[in-house]
């Protein structure tokens, strides 16, 4: 029978969860592909760290060892960081392997390179790890976009900020103690900026993007806003409405431009996201034939993350190299028109509020905190006007406590 060869780029907790699976799961893939897969390689930080891994496995530092192997078929990337990675990865796209990544930094920097690079040298680039851990986000969007339009994605990208904003509410903590729980539990960083500034699930929504839409908006265009001006009064506050609050990522398209932003938002029990807890991720993609479907589950951890290198293997030496990268959804102006740009807010820190030709007071529910319809543009024209204003929309459905009638976001 003929094998397949791997290398494993990193044996932290990714790396060795691929490995594991590959012994676990050896005859399940034999079964898909035909060939036995085996692991060729591993590159490693430190030798003297002991590892249990195979004797017949190179074990080295160095990646040219890697790429002098006499058959190399896959290389799996499991590091950090842009570099060496995506230099690690041309190099073996270049010697004419596979390559599937879990580096979300990095390919959302490189991987349009990477994937041109791939297409040039005829072979397959698996990149499904790089968002939502475990959920097949990828793969689905691929196959929507064989005949639905996608429409609009939108995120719960990040477990750590999940977890934190969970436990704020249920346990009634401060910020900091929910982060000091969350590094305590291995969920976040000693430094944890990228997670609590939404830089990690902005990477993310870029890579989306250009699944879903063949193309990024301008990094710079994005709003992108993290959860650490988000108090325990406030949640408390949105409790008393019923909503949550949830970190979000969004993206869209609006004639030729593709609109993302990733921030903070309040949603109701009708809103797919309301019951997406702890560590949890969550994609919901609105697309024209289906409609709205959800995909929720582990957004990280050893074998969510392995199952979809996992799953990248199987597909990328299943499927032929040449124009599955990404597509275009096509021109869904419809769905955003001109006139759509009312949005229901939380705002705070504000002592009153007038109803206006451009503000809609729709609810005083606690000290300083209202509830109103304004397009963006006014409620930024007002948190200029007051320092300490903070604000959140509220997306979908909102039913204010005082008064009957349910108010739907446009």
């Amino acid at each position: 029978m003929t094998v397949i060869k791997v290398a494993i780029l990193g044996f932290g907790t990714v790396g060795e969860g691929v490995y594991r699976t590959i012994q676990s799961h050896a005859e399940e893939l034999t079964a898909s592909l035909g060939k036995k897969v085996e692991v060729a390689a591993v590159l490693i930080k430190n030798k003297q760290k002991e590892r249990n891994i195979s004797e017949d496995v190179l074990i080295t530092t160095e990646f040219a060892d890697v790429l002098s192997l006499p058959q190399l078929d896959i290389v799996v990337e499991a590091i950090v960081d842009k570099e060496p990675t995506f230099s690690f990865l041309k190099k073996a796209i270049e010697r004419g392997c596979h390559i599937i990544t879990a580096n979300k930094e990095m390919f959302a920097h490189h991987g349009k390179e990477l994937l041109d690079l791939a297409e040039k040298n005829n072979v397959s680039v698996g990149f499904e790890a790089t968002v939502a851990g475990g959920i097949p986000v990828i793969q689905t969007l691929r196959q929507l976009l064989n005949i639905n339009r996608v429409q609009k994605v939108q995120g719960i990208l990040n477990g750590t900020s999940n977890f934190i904003l969970t436990e704020m509410r249920e346990k009634k903590q401060s910020f900091a103690q929910a982060l000091q729980l969350a590094q305590e539990n291995g969920f976040a960083e000693a430094d944890p900026t990228n997670d609590v500034e939404g830089f990690d699930a902005f990477y993310k929504t870029m890579i989306l993007s250009r699944i879903a839409f063949g193309e990024e908006p301008n990094w710079r265009d994005v709003e992108r806003k993290g959860i650490t001006a988000i108090t325990s009064e406030l949640i408390e506050t949105a409790e008393t409405l019923g909503l949550r609050f949830k970190h979000i990522a969004c993206i869209s398209r609006l004639g030729n431009q593709i609109k993302a932003t990733v921030k903070p938002a309040l949603v109701g029990t009708e809103h797919p996201f309301y019951h997406v807890e702890g560590v949890q991720n969550a994609i919901n993609v609105h697309s024209d034939i289906v409609g709205a479907i959800t995909l929720q589950g582990p957004g990280a951890g050893m074998f969510p993350t392995a199952s979809a290198i996992i799953e990248d293997l199987v597909y990328v030496c299943q499927n032929p190299p040449a124009k599955r990268s990404v597509s275009s959804a096509g021109d869904t102006a419809t769905i955003l028109k001109k006139g759509q740009i009312k949005e229901i807010w939380l705002v705070h820190g504000l002592s009153n509020i007038q109803t206006s030709s451009s503000i809609t007071k729709i609810e005083h529910v606690a000290e300083e905190t209202f509830i109103i319809m304004a397009a963006k543009k006014d409620v930024e024209q007002l948190a200029k006007l007051e320092a300490a204003l903070v604000y959140y929309p509220i997306l979908g459905e909102y039913a204010p406590v005082h008064q009957p009638t349910t108010i739907t976001a446009l």
